[in-house]
């Protein structure tokens, strides 16, 4: 009896953390799909579509835990949770550093794997059937092909997202360019926002990754739905922090034709007075 209240008690706990990673995530989401319908900007495009899969695999995560895991819900939280979503989110990175050229080569390919990767998650066969009350493992339930699928599709990102994140820091501190590409040049209003913003997105995404690390104190899901609320956290901080840190390329063509036309009033004005 004793046992299974406890089990209960951590469910609901579990369950809650979860449910609390998945509104971040859509708060998250949202933001960054405003901004993108208003500056059109394709690294908040990519990091919209890398929030709502969180925030998929998050709410697949808090049903699992209220009402028992089943090898759909699993599903679903392994493809959005494990496979997809670092690699949409590194996308934004590859954006902000390479360019929108090669960025969106980058995104051609990663449509056509999540494409690749949403069907074999789905049809893959399982080993065994989920035992009630255990946090499912990819390892017991699935082949090599899905579980290669999401090592690849999260180790490799989240590599891609820290060390972007650290090179940027590394040019700002050396008051250069945060980008790889000369096309892509962005004016840095405030060095020390955009560097403390890098740090956090490196330091959000190494807890993401950690939760295998607190696995063996807190247990599978608990130590999943632990890092996940605070990995989307310090990710969402950092995103907020270098909102007002930097000028694109685009607004500064935006600013420098408002220049033009202002000069241009000027001088029709001008040349008016000169008539009269």
């Amino acid at each position: 009896m004793l046992i299974s209240v406890v089990q209960t008690l951590a469910s609901q706990l579990n369950a809650t953390l979860a449910g609390a990673a998945a509104l971040v995530a859509c708060a998250f989401a949202l933001l960054t799909f405003d901004r993108w319908q208003v500056r059109g900007q394709p690294h908040e495009l990519a990091w919209t579509i890398a929030m709502t899969l969180f925030a998929i695999g998050s709410l697949a995560l808090w049903w699992a835990e209220a009402t028992g895991w089943t090898i759909f819900v699993f599903r679903v939280f392994f493809v959005s949770g494990a496979v997809l979503n670092v690699g949409w989110l590194a996308l934004g990175t590859i954006y902000l550093l390479a360019g929108t050229t090669t960025g969106d080569r980058v995104r051609n390919y990663l449509i056509g794997l999540s494409a690749f990767s949403i069907g074999v998650v789905l049809v893959a066969p399982a080993k065994r059937e989920i035992i009630d009350g255990e946090f499912p493992s990819a390892r017991e339930l699935f082949g090599v092909t899905p579980r290669v699928l999401a090592a690849v599709g999260s180790g490799v990102p989240a590599l891609i997202i820290i060390f972007g994140a650290l090179w940027s820091t590394f040019r700002v501190i050396r008051k250069s360019s945060p980008t790889m590409s000369t096309r892509s040049v962005r004016v840095v209003k405030s060095r020390l926002r955009l560097a403390t913003s890098n740090i956090l997105v490196a330091a959000g995404t190494i807890v993401l990754s950690a939760s295998g690390l607190l696995a063996g104190r807190l247990g599978k899901d608990r130590a999943f739905a632990v890092t996940l609320l605070i990995g989307l956290c310090i990710l969402f901080a950092g995103f907020l922090v270098a909102t007002k840190s930097f000028q694109t390329n685009l607004s500064a063509r935006t600013g420098d034709k408002s220049k033009l036309l202002a000069n241009h009033k000027r001088s029709d004005t001008r040349r008016k007075n000169r008539k009269q």
